[in-house]
């Protein structure tokens, strides 16, 4: 019987990963963005009151997420998985949606136009920071500096856990504070006071819906899109799809 043959390690057919100070650089500023943007937040204003925002929470998962995966462009380590990646976009992708669609239009039912135009300084930084920065700058990674094809049709649903959660923690929030307290519930479609249980839970269907499809979208995106130009993506052939 024929004795058999060593393995032969990975490292000795695929060269290792390559640093990629780009990718690493932009996302160790957006993940910056995210965090100074919410620091500004807390310093000039109450943080339990700003924790209890979804735009916070999703700037927080942005920052880890990002901040991890500039950490690990840089150290020729792979990307953090995409199911972290990937609700990162979604939750934040929403979040500047929610805003300039729903928020800061005038058109809307739920607009707060006079608020947001009384912002200055600081919070107004805060504010494009969180809003705006942040969402195209997760897209931008996603789109340009991220390899295809890594994102699977049940993340869409996975990812709703997020919107599941904040739904919860704002009613709970809601229902033991003070009614008294201008900042009770964190957006107006959550009001209860205003709409009651009822339209609040219909509201979030519809949220929670467009929560769904705009998953399915990134992921059907992810599974068309080519895969950057770029020679860090080109260490095996295309054959060996997920390297980068």
């Amino acid at each position: 019987m024929l004795p058999r043959p060593a393995a032969v390690p990975a490292s000795a057919v695929l060269p290792p990963p390559r640093r990629r100070p780009g990718a690493a650089a932009f996302r160790a500023l957006i993940a910056l963005a995210a965090a100074t943007g919410v620091g500004i937040e807390c310093a000039h204003g109450d943080v339990p009151v700003v924790l209890s925002f979804f735009t916070v929470w999703s700037n927080i998962l942005v920052a880890v997420v990002l901040g991890a995966g500039a950490v690990r462009a840089w150290t020729r380590r792979p990307p953090p998985p995409a199911l972290w990646t990937g609700g990162a976009l979604l939750c934040v992708a929403v979040v500047g949606l929610v805003f300039h669609l729903v928020l800061d239009n005038e058109a809307s039912e739920f607009n707060q136009v006079a608020e947001i135009a009384r912002l200055t300084g600081p919070r107004a930084v805060a504010n494009q920071l969180l809003h705006t920065v942040t969402p195209i700058g997760t897209a931008l990674d996603f789109l340009l500096l991220t390899a295809p094809g890594a994102l699977r049709w049940r993340h869409a649903a996975q990812w709703l856990a997020a919107p599941g959660l904040y739904l919860v923690f704002a009613l709970v929030r809601g229902a033991l504070v003070s009614p008294a307290t201008p900042t009770r519930y964190p957006y107006p479609f959550l009001d209860v006071t205003v709409h009651g249980y009822a339209g609040v839970l219909t509201n979030a269907v519809v949220l929670g819906a467009a929560f769904y499809v705009l998953g399915l979208a990134i992921v059907g995106l992810d599974r068309i899109r080519p895969a950057p130009r770029s020679p860090e993506y080109r260490i095996s052939s295309q054959r060996a799809r997920g390297l980068k």
